[in-house]
């Protein structure tokens, strides 16, 4: 509820009873660093009065907690955390989340432009603030099959939705550098506006000409080094840690009180088990505190920062004037929430029960033809062979070569050197590619698994041991929708439906969560070692992130930009 200026500036002053007055507690004061014992009166959604004492129509009593802004995740895609935006919504907010910035391109690499328009409209109705970026790279490159495309001409209608917050991450950096004419054009499209970046290990001079092309903010930084490079030339660098890409430990000495107003904090990809076993954002301010951040720092890269990163200037602190968003919390250090409120509005089961739901889309999307176990073969006469190397915990693979003989035309899985086959098949209906390939790092002793959470075309993704269940786990995929699956001697061992798109469940975020405990133990019990291999997985088909990949039409050497022969 947006208040007239009239109440706004007479609650302020004390002459009428605010709407709301948080009572007790202890303000984090974002400017000097200080704790102040105060009231917050809020009109409306906009917070009114602080540093003073106040009368409410409704009083809360928060004594012996601390107010701090209500956290911004500056980039996910909420689409990786497996549930819808009102789920996500209902995931998160209590945790203190009140706003995230989105980039809706793993709908829109499925779906096109009604995919942004679904997140578009959410974004109206959820508690949080939900502020999408038009999708850059739609598919992220030339070297596999999307769902569709997206032009700088389908994005302009929504260039000024109240929703919109600029371009979104534009992963093509080399495609930026090679004055590629589609990416010149959205940059043109966008030039003077938000232009999200995305540039693992780009450094030097080309870094200095991705930068100039208008980019903003980056949060593909892997190394302090790295990351001070990028903030000395301008970068607000968005420090990352997701259910995969976890670079928090790397960059947490960049997090002083010094160059936090150029610090970021966000989650990219977050699904809801580790949500519910750590937590979000609060999961990273306790991290970052525990490493030895300031706790004044941390808490403005969460908030102020980011708000200014992204010129969000009604937001990001709790003073007059900016948007209510508050996380009511027991310390600095422990940062869980007892209350939480976002845009004036407690964020409470009443609260998330009263919001209009839209209906989802993108169903039936997964169009791929049915495969057999023969369709998993690899041939060639060769015995070198290219290998993606798993490096836990980040996004980031080794191209790694191993001799592998062919043997009766196929060359197989090795388990006893964890060199397991892995396959992508396009499920758009496009074109019917497959490719095959081999990845180490899995620790997969039999079985398969599969997904189509795949990033960024979100076609098939298998990996296995044996051609018999990794054909059953992807047709399993064709049957529920896409999804999860695990496959062992020919039965589903677990599975989770993800419906919306082949991306998102249709369940409450509480049954995604079951689900994939299932699923996580289901891979453990095949030998997997690692702790989410789902998105692992989904991660080893996007030909943006160095150095080998794999996609539908191949192996991909991302250093040369090329699908290998």
């Amino acid at each position: 509820m947006t208040p007239h200026l009239h109440d706004l500036i007479d609650q302020g002053r004390g002459l009428a009873p605010a709407d709301i007055v948080l009572r007790g507690g202890r303000v984090l004061d974002l400017i000097t660093g200080d704790l102040v014992a105060s009231d917050v009166a809020i009109c409306g959604d906009t917070i009114v009065g602080v540093f003073g004492d106040y009368q409410g129509r409704r009083e809360i009593d928060v004594a012996g907690q601390i107010l701090v802004p209500g956290f911004i995740d500056t980039h996910l895609h909420i689409e990786s955390s497996c549930v819808t935006p009102f789920e996500f919504d209902r995931c998160v907010t209590p945790r203190g989340v009140t706003t995230a910035i989105c980039d809706p391109h793993e709908i829109a690499n499925v779906l096109g432009m009604p995919g942004i328009r679904y997140f578009l409209d959410c974004a109206a109705r959820t508690l949080m603030s939900i502020k999408v970026q038009l999708s850059s790279c739609v598919p992220s490159t030339h070297m596999e099959t999307a769902g569709a495309r997206l032009s700088a001409a389908d994005l302009m209608p929504f260039i000024d939705h109240p929703a919109g917050i600029g371009l979104a991450e534009f992963m093509n950096f080399p495609g930026v550098l090679a004055k590629d004419p589609g990416c010149i054009e959205k940059l043109q499209a966008f030039r003077g506006r938000h232009i999200d970046g995305h540039a693992p290990l780009l450094r030097g001079n080309d870094l200095n000409g991705y930068i100039a092309a208008g980019i903003r903010t980056e949060h593909e930084a892997t190394t302090f080094d790295e990351g001070l490079e990028k903030l000395r030339k301008g970068l607000r660098v968005l420090i990352r840690e997701g259910s995969v890409s976890k670079d928090l430990v790397a960059l947490a000495p960049l997090l002083t009180e010094r160059h936090a107003p150029y610090l970021c904090l966000c989650t990219d990809d977050r699904n809801p088990l580790d949500i519910a076993e750590h937590g979000h954002l609060d999961h990273m301010i306790r991290t970052a505190i525990a490493l030895g951040c300031p706790p004044l720092a941390v808490y403005r890269a969460a908030s102020l920062s980011a708000a200014e990163a992204f010129g969000l200037k009604d937001r990001g602190l709790i003073a007059p004037g900016k948007r209510a968003d508050i996380a009511v919390i027991d310390s600095l250090e422990g940062c869980h929430a007892s209350m939480v409120l976002a845009g004036g509005v407690v964020a409470d089961a009443g609260a998330f029960a009263g919001r209009t739901i839209i209906p989802p889309v993108g169903r039936h999307s997964v169009k791929a033809a049915r495969v057999e176990p023969g369709h998993f073969r690899t041939g060639g006469n060769r015995t070198e062979t290219p290998v993606i190397g798993i490096l836990p915990g980040k996004i980031i693979t080794e191209h790694l070569t191993f001799d592998i003989p062919p043997a009766g035309g196929d060359k197989r899985p090795d388990i006893t050197r964890d060199l397991i086959k892995i396959a992508i098949i396009e499920r758009h209906g496009i074109n019917g590619n497959r490719a095959t390939g081999f990845v180490q790092g899995f620790g997969l002793q039999r079985g398969a698994i599969a997904s189509t959470v795949c990033h960024d075309h979100h076609n098939i993704a298998v990996v296995g041991a044996d051609y018999a269940d990794m054909a059953l786990a992807a047709n399993r995929l064709i049957e529920i929708e896409g999804g999860f699956v695990v496959t062992e001697g020919g039965r589903v061992l677990a599975e989770l439906a993800l419906p919306v798109a082949g991306l998102m469940s249709l369940e409450p975020f509480e049954v995604v969560r079951d689900a994939l405990v299932d699923l996580r133990a289901a891979a453990k019990g095949l030998g997997v070692v690692l702790e989410e291999p789902f998105l692992q997985m989904a991660f080893l088909a996007l030909p943006v992130i160095p150095h080998l990949k794999i996609t539908d039409m191949g192996m991909v050497d991302v250093d040369r930009f090329e699908v290998m022969p």
